[in-house]
């Protein structure tokens, strides 16, 4: 239906999950993986469900993507706050990957909505 590639928020999603992931590895020994690997999980949800939406052949399915996407940015945000409050991750770093859910979040919102409109077009899939 769309090349992921060329969509701004699956890039800006990919940038997280790699930033993500640089930092998961600096993450103490005594979380075991626990915070790390959920951090890890959801991040990568994200980008990923992006794409397998843009891989479906209708704006329906593409949007339960885009939602499924935007549930595991929620997730993203709440692990990186609770890995800012345990020291895991630096304040000023914390804010500004929080900062950068709240915009995938925000695209993510206002691409549902450009493909919803585009459904309900009398022009679209003509």
């Amino acid at each position: 239906m769309h090349d992921f590639r060329r969509l701004h928020v699956w890039q800006m999603a990919r940038d997280l999950a790699s930033k993500v992931e640089r930092l998961a590895g600096a993450f103490p020994r005594h979380d075991q993986g626990l915070v790390a690997n959920q951090l890890r999980r959801s991040t990568l949800s994200i980008s990923a469900n992006i794409a397998e939406g843009c891989g479906k052949d209708s704006p329906k399915e593409l949007i339960r993507f885009l939602q499924i996407a935007a549930g595991s940015v929620a997730e993203t945000e709440n692990h990186l706050l609770l890995a800012t409050d345990l020291g895991y991750i630096h304040p000023k770093t914390g804010d500004a990957l929080v900062a950068q859910t709240v915009k995938i979040r925000r695209m993510l919102y206002r691409l549902k909505q450009s493909v919803a409109a585009r459904e309900k077009s009398p022009t679209a899939g003509g």
